[in-house]
């Protein structure tokens, strides 16, 4: 089972510190997720991986910290952390609402002169083209997402269940929530109202993941990623829905192990 490694850091939660490890992932939760969700990969990880994952404002432990209502803003922060794991090769893994701000944390340290190893987005579409209005905010249109922040509290519940990846215990349960829904609606808010960083590709490599019957980010919108890094793209389509992540848990590190061991090797 593995221990939290006591950290100073208000974002940044890491599990069983592997001082021989080589290269390090950081991974983004999802609208509505916490740092807790990727614990168990860190069993499921090779030793040459030491694995991180961001605690955002309003769960467990950070309760009580002020919600952050922007995609940028909060890669800031995130990011401003980051700087004692830099030492060695540092992936980002990012799932859906966690893609957005992956993304836009590899764009800052690119611009900080510390590209990331890898960039891995999951469960997302590519931010890259602006809405019918021209503000530069993500292409929503038929998304699910859209409008859920606004939504009465049954609504915002049924989405979660569609979407799965939240306990139904949890949802069922009217005093847990009045802890939760407040930043839920926050995450979606934050979504609706993204817009990405303009610039030119990321030199950093990507690689896309997705369900194959993922309502919210197709194969055919996950492939989209390749048009924002002029490195090495790859899709990687895996059985299930948004929440591929849980079933296929095993062949999903084993693609995260295999690629990260690919960032040690030399570049010919």
């Amino acid at each position: 089972m593995s221990s939290l490694v006591n950290t100073s850091s208000e974002w940044l939660r890491g599990y069983d510190e592997r001082l021989d490890a080589q290269v390090r992932m950081v991974c983004f939760p999802h609208a509505g997720g916490s740092a807790s969700f990727y614990r168990p990969w860190h069993q499921g990880l090779p030793p040459l991986v030491e694995l991180h994952a961001v605690q955002y404002p309003g769960r467990g432990e950070r309760r009580m910290a002020p919600l952050v209502d922007d995609v940028r803003t909060m890669a800031g922060h995130i990011v401003d952390d980051l700087a004692p794991l830099l030492d060695r090769p540092l992936a980002l893994f990012g799932h859906s609402m966690g893609a957005f701000i992956a993304y836009e944390a590899a764009r800052l340290l690119e611009k900080r002169g510390a590209p990331p190893a890898h960039l891995f987005v999951s469960g997302q579409i590519a931010p890259s083209a602006p809405d019918d209005a021209g503000s530069g905010t993500v292409q929503t249109l038929g998304h699910p997402d859209v409008g859920i922040a606004d939504a009465d509290d049954e609504e915002v519940v049924r989405h979660l269940e569609r979407l799965g990846g939240t306990e139904n215990e949890l949802l069922a349960d009217p005093e847990l929530r009045e802890i939760f829904l407040p930043y839920i609606r926050n995450d979606f808010r934050m979504l609706q109202s993204y817009r990405p960083t303009v610039g030119p590709p990321l030199t950093t490599a990507v690689t896309a993941l997705t369900g194959a019957d993922d309502p919210m980010a197709t194969p055919a919108l996950a492939a989209q990623w390749r048009d924002l890094t002029s490195s090495h793209f790859t899709l990687e389509v895996f059985p299930g829905g948004h929440f591929f992540l849980l079933s296929e848990q095993a062949a999903v590190l084993d693609l995260l192990a295999t690629r990260l061991a690919a960032c040690l090797e030399p570049t010919p």
